[in-house]
């Protein structure tokens, strides 16, 4: 099992009010909830370095299944296991299998749009904000592509739909929090509601973890993309 700090590989813990961080590879001072139980700090933007790797990714790609472009994205090495990277990369996956699957788009500014909007959620929002970034993720998808702003009717009204959608399906797992498993959940309820309120229509395939050896917190069984679970459901056909 892999545990949690960049800095010293120690436990992560989670306060219950904001302190004042240093953090350890940059040396911003900003308050924050998170740091290791040694005390290290790593800000949002050191924890997703590397990141601007996934435009070139997804401008080459030609596939209409988010999750498989999701997985990819996943594969980079600047990908943790969990992180405010996957605020980005959902949305990222969806607007490219968007593209790919006959969306009208400009995917390299939305691309860019999408960048700077899911670096505004900070890592730990699951918790603290009762909103995962994945799930916002997937809403910031459907703003983009629908063209939302704060005084637009229906764009705005299909963007919190969307937010909702997988919101819902997140917490119907329930927790603790795991990356993988609600960038799974959100990209699923995406492809559903695009095709219903866009007309647009992306693959979506089922979905096996591969990434639970890596997680501490895995839930097992209970995680709808378990390969256990999925291996008894095959074994029962």
């Amino acid at each position: 099992m892999n545990d949690e700090c960049l800095i010293c590989k120690a436990p992560l813990v989670y306060l219950e009010a904001d302190e004042p961080m240093e953090c350890a590879i940059c040396h911003k001072r900003e308050n924050s909830k998170t740091r290791c139980v040694n005390g290290h700090y790593v800000c949002n933007e050191c924890h997703t370095q590397g990141l601007d790797a996934i435009l070139a990714l997804c401008l080459d790609e030609t596939s209409k299944d988010p999750a498989s472009i999701l997985e990819k994205m996943m594969a980079l090495p600047f990908c943790h296991m969990h992180g405010p990277e996957h605020h980005v990369m959902v949305g990222a996956a969806l607007l490219t299998a968007y593209k790919n699957a006959g969306g009208e788009l400009d995917l390299n500014a939305a691309l860019t749009e999408m960048m700077n909007r899911g670096k505004s959620v900070p890592g730990g929002a699951c918790g603290f904000w009762g909103a995962c970034g994945a799930g916002i993720s997937s809403g910031m998808f459907v703003s983009i592509v629908s063209g939302s702003t704060p005084l637009s009717e229906e764009p705005f009204a299909l963007s919190h739909r969307m937010t909702a959608k997988s919101l819902e399906a997140i917490a119907e797992v329930g927790g603790p929090r795991c990356c993988k498993r609600d960038s799974y959940l959100s990209i699923l309820a995406a492809v559903d509601f695009t095709y219903e309120h866009l007309g647009v229509e992306m693959e979506k395939p089922e979905i096996v973890c591969t990434h639970s050896a890596q997680n501490n917190q895995c839930i097992g069984k209970r995680c709808p993309f378990s390969k256990a679970r999925h291996t008894k459901s095959e074994a029962s056909t």
